[in-house]
C-alpha cells in the first residue's frame, strides 16, 4: 500500500464527510413528506387567516365608513355665488361619496408611510418567510439529540469524520430546507396577492437565498450549541418555546420597528430576524435601498460567523460519546 495514501483512507477530507452527512440529513427529510407538508401548511395558514383577515387597509376603505347619512346642506347663494341671491342645496349623498374617496386616499398614504406598501398582506407574507426560517432551524438542535438517542451520533463520532463536519451537516440541512420552504411560501404568497416592487427582478431571489443562508447558519448554530450535550428532547423543546415568541414578535415580522415602544425597539434592533425580514422586504416588495441592504447583510454575516465559530468550538470540546 502506498504510504502517502494511507492517511487519506483513514481520515477522509472535511468536504467528503460533510457531503455524506448532509446528504443523509436531506434524504431523511425528503423521506417524510408529511413533515414537509406540515412545514408548508403552517405559514400558509398564517398567511391565509391572519394575513387576509387582518385587513388593515380595509379600515381606510369606503366600506369602513358604513352607510353615512349626511343631510342636505343649504348654502345661501349670496355666499356661494355673489351675483346670485338664492339658496344652493348640496346633496348629502354627494358629500358622503366625496368623503369616502378622500378617506380612501388618506388610507393609502397611511399604509404607504407605515408599512412601505399599500397592502398589509404583502408586508406580512414576507414576514412568514422569516418565520419559516426560524421554525426550520429550531429542529436542527432536536435532530442532534435524536441522533444521540438512536446511537447514530456515537457511531459517527467513532469514525475519522471531522466533528466540525457533523455540526455543519446539521446546519446545512436546516439551511437548505429553509431556502426550499421559503421558495414555496413566496410562490404561494404571490398567488394569494403578494405585490412585488417595481425594482424586483428574478436575480433578487439570489439575495433572498443569501440572507436566508446567513441567518440559517447563525440560528442553527445557536440551537445545536444548546442541545449538543442533551439526551432529552424536552430540553431543546423548552429552549425553542422560550425564545420563539421574543424572536418573532420583537422584530419587524408583523409590525414596523419604529412604531414599537422604545424598550422593544432596542430589542428589535439586535434581533437577527429583524435584519433578515428587512433584507427580504427590500429585495421583494420595497424599493431597493442599497445602503440599508448592506447594513442588513453585514449584520447577518457577522451573526453567522460568530455563532458558527462558537458551534465549531463547542463541537470539538463537548461532542463526545
Amino acid at each position: 500500500m502506498n504510504k502517502a495514501s494511507a492517511p487519506n483512507e483513514c481520515r477522509p477530507s472535511f468536504a467528503r464527510g460533510l457531503w455524506a452527512l448532509t446528504r443523509r440529513e436531506l434524504k431523511k427529510w425528503l423521506s417524510d413528506p408529511v413533515m414537509l407538508v406540515m412545514f408548508v401548511l403552517q405559514p400558509l395558514i398564517w398567511m391565509g387567516l391572519l394575513g387576509k383577515s387582518m385587513n388593515i387597509q380595509g379600515l381606510f376603505s369606503s366600506g369602513s365608513l358604513g352607510n353615512i347619512d349626511i343631510p342636505n346642506i343649504q348654502i345661501p347663494g349670496s355666499f356661494a355665488n355673489p351675483p346670485f341671491n338664492g339658496i344652493i342645496v348640496i346633496p348629502g349623498k354627494l358629500l358622503a361619496q366625496q368623503l369616502q374617496q378622500e378617506f380612501s386616499k388618506i388610507g393609502t398614504s397611511v399604509m404607504q408611510n407605515t408599512f412601505g406598501v399599500t397592502d398589509y398582506f404583502s408586508f406580512m407574507a414576507v414576514g412568514m418567510v422569516s418565520m419559516i426560517v426560524m421554525t426550520t432551524t429550531m429542529f436542527s438542535g432536536m435532530s442532534i439529540v435524536w441522533d444521540r438517542r438512536l446511537g447514530f451520533l456515537d457511531k459517527v463520532i467513532s469514525t475519522p469524520v471531522s466533528r466540525a463536519a457533523i455540526i455543519f451537516a446539521k446546519i446545512l440541512n436546516a439551511t437548505f430546507r429553509a431556502m426550499f420552504q421559503a421558495t414555496v411560501i413566496l410562490a404561494l404568497a404571490y398567488l394569494l396577492g403578494l405585490q412585488f416592487s417595481s425594482t424586483f427582478t428574478p436575480l433578487n431571489l439570489l439575495g433572498v437565498y443569501a440572507a436566508i443562508f446567513l441567518l440559517g447558519v447563525g440560528l442553527s448554530s445557536v440551537f445545536i450549541a444548546f442541545s449538543i450535550r442533551s439526551t432529552r428532547m424536552e430540553r431543546p423543546m423548552q429552549f425553542v418555546s422560550l425564545i420563539t415568541m421574543p424572536l418573532m414578535f420583537a422584530s419587524n415580522t408583523f409590525f414596523p420597528v419604529n412604531l414599537m415602544p422604545d424598550w422593544m425597539q432596542a430589542i428589535a434592533k439586535v434581533n437577527p430576524l429583524t435584519y433578515l425580514t428587512d433584507a427580504i422586504r427590500r429585495l421583494t416588495i420595497l424599493p431597493m435601498d442599497t445602503a440599508a441592504l448592506i447594513v442588513d447583510f453585514t449584520y447577518l454575516g457577522l451573526f453567522a460567523a460568530v455563532l458558527a465559530t462558537i458551534g465549531i468550538v463547542l463541537a470539538w470540546r463537548y461532542l463526545t460519546r
